[in-house]
């Protein structure tokens, strides 16, 4: 396994960003009058796309229901919410690394395009990544094609395709493109969840996704 393109999911997996998303799910809900969902059940979604997200948080509501709750929580996430987001330990060094030995880069993610561009703002990592997906684009994790996009915009194939995540939503993805995966287990998801999609391995570290690589490259 020669991997040459090296897909990340974003939150969960390079930025510590769960606080930020459940406290503006919450207030989204509590802007509406609706009852607020607790944090393991908020937190859970992360990862999927937010129309998804919301068909698993309001189960029984409509369709408009759902979109308002949508365009509250994007009022929070973009305008006014304070709550610390920040790259996980590592991730810049890990990505200068991959980038220094040639891997091309990209983000298949279940944010929002706005969402994804204010988080490469932030980080300052917007010429890192040779191509991006997210979840307003095209379709939801656990669904292939942003996979599928990628690849083709790269011209990777799937045994040359690396992705790595911290939801079984990243996992299921890659499954169902053909892709082998690297779970990291300090995300959202418990590592009995990620194991069960069969990655390569559960990392515990972005440290670790490096000396992984290394080893293989040394075998």
């Amino acid at each position: 396994m020669n991997f040459e393109l090296i897909v990340f999911d974003w939150d969960g997996t390079l930025m510590d960003s769960e606080a930020r998303i459940v406290t503006c799910i919450q207030a989204a809900f509590r802007d509406l009058g609706l009852p607020e969902p607790v944090r393991e059940v908020a937190r859970d979604v992360i990862g999927l796309g937010l129309d998804e997200a919301m068909e698993r948080l309001l189960p029984t509501g409509d369709a408009g229901l759902r979109a308002e709750v949508v365009l509250q929580y994007r009022r929070h996430f973009l305008g006014g919410d304070q709550s610390p987001s920040e790259l996980f330990p590592g991730a810049r060094e890990t990505l200068d690394w991959m980038t220094g030995q040639g891997y091309r880069l990209a983000v298949a993610t279940g944010k929002s395009r706005a969402g994804l561009s204010k988080a490469l703002d932030e980080t300052g990592l917007h010429g890192v990544f040779h191509a991006t997906r997210t979840a307003d684009e095209t379709f939801s994790k656990p669904h292939p094609q942003m996979l599928l996009e990628l690849m083709d915009e790269l011209g990777a194939r799937a045994d040359e395709t690396l992705m790595i995540g911290d939801t079984e939503y990243d996992l299921q993805m890659a499954n169902n493109a053909g892709v082998r995966s690297l779970a990291v287990c300090y995300g959202v998801h418990e590592p009995g969840r990620l194991l069960a999609c069969e990655p390569l391995a559960c990392l515990d570290s972005l440290w670790a996704i490096r000396d992984w690589l290394s080893a293989r490259q040394a075998d």
